[in-house]
């Protein structure tokens, strides 16, 4: 397909950390299901949330009330629920969310809904951050899915959540696995990061000639007192500029036409795989 709609939802915090994560949940499920059905109407065809959609950041704590957070994938309430608007509005559907394999086991996931509600696969966010503020491996064991690439009813797509965005070694292998966009749900706050936030992304579809779909969740959520969340999800497209973007505050779908014919164009220009040197990059596996 020459031409593929997507969309992206930012979206504050439903509701406050007292609530149960199931509260929560069904909180954040309610206000997601209205923009749902309007990028229906706008026509998308692909459509990702941000990182752990249906909950807070909660990683400021070392709290294990939000183990209760986890959901079985693809069994879970969540997923089951997104493989039926998937299939009611003929969307592609990338659902992040908090993941429980069993008791004491967790990661954090994405999981990929194709068109047609089936459920294709997941993604785990492979790099865990653990810094004041951000203790995600109190909450999350590393992941290790191989770089999977989804073969959708409408394009290949791969998904690299949030951290993640800082190594550049998971963008390039998605891309040789042949995604054609990556999706990068994340959950950001102001500082350092905002710098980086349009910085990082253009420069690794540039260097890889995809797309890169950026999400960022918005507001604060108290009682946590590490900064807001500043929104300004985005689309970048394979020459590394960005083509829409969200507000920095408000609850959002950002909807774009992405042309897949440019990726082939900017490959046949900018030749950078065909001009890899893998046999000379052993030390960058052994350090």
């Amino acid at each position: 397909m020459s031409k593929v709609i997507s969309g992206l939802i930012q979206m504050g915090l439903k509701g406050d950390t007292d609530m149960s994560p199931e509260q929560i949940r069904d909180n954040m499920l309610e206000a997601h299901l209205p923009m749902i059905a309007q990028a229906a109407k706008k026509g998308v065809q692909v459509l990702c949330f941000q990182e752990v959609f249906t909950q807070p950041y909660f990683c400021p704590s070392q709290d294990k009330k939000w183990y209760a957070a986890a959901e079985a994938i693809p069994d879970g309430y969540t997923t089951k629920l997104m493989q039926e608007y998937a299939k009611k509005h003929s969307m592609v559907i990338i659902v992040p969310i908090y993941e429980e394999v069993m008791p004491g086991l967790y990661y954090n996931t994405a999981a990929v809904i194709d068109a047609d509600g089936s459920y294709l696969g997941k993604y785990r966010k492979t790099h865990i951050p653990q810094v004041a503020g951000f203790w995600e491996k109190f909450f999350f064991k590393p992941g290790a899915s191989n770089w999977p690439v989804f073969e959708t009813a409408y394009v290949k797509l791969g998904v690299y959540i949030c951290y993640d965005r800082h190594f550049p070694e998971g963008w390039r292998a998605l891309a040789l696995n042949g995604a054609d966009i990556i999706y990068n749900p994340s959950a950001t706050v102001a500082g350092l990061s905002q710098y980086l936030w349009e910085l990082e992304q253009p420069a690794s579809a540039a260097a890889n000639g995809v797309y890169i779909a950026a999400i960022n969740r918005v507001g604060t959520e108290a009682p946590w007192n590490i900064g807001e969340f500043y929104g300004s999800s985005y689309f970048v497209d394979p020459r590394g500029q960005i083509i829409a973007q969200a507000s920095a505050d408000k609850d959002e779908l950002l909807v774009t036409e992405l042309d897949m014919g440019l990726i082939r164009e900017v490959r046949d220009g900018w030749q950078f795989f065909r001009d890899r040197r893998p046999s000379t990059y052993g030390p960058l596996t052994e350090l």
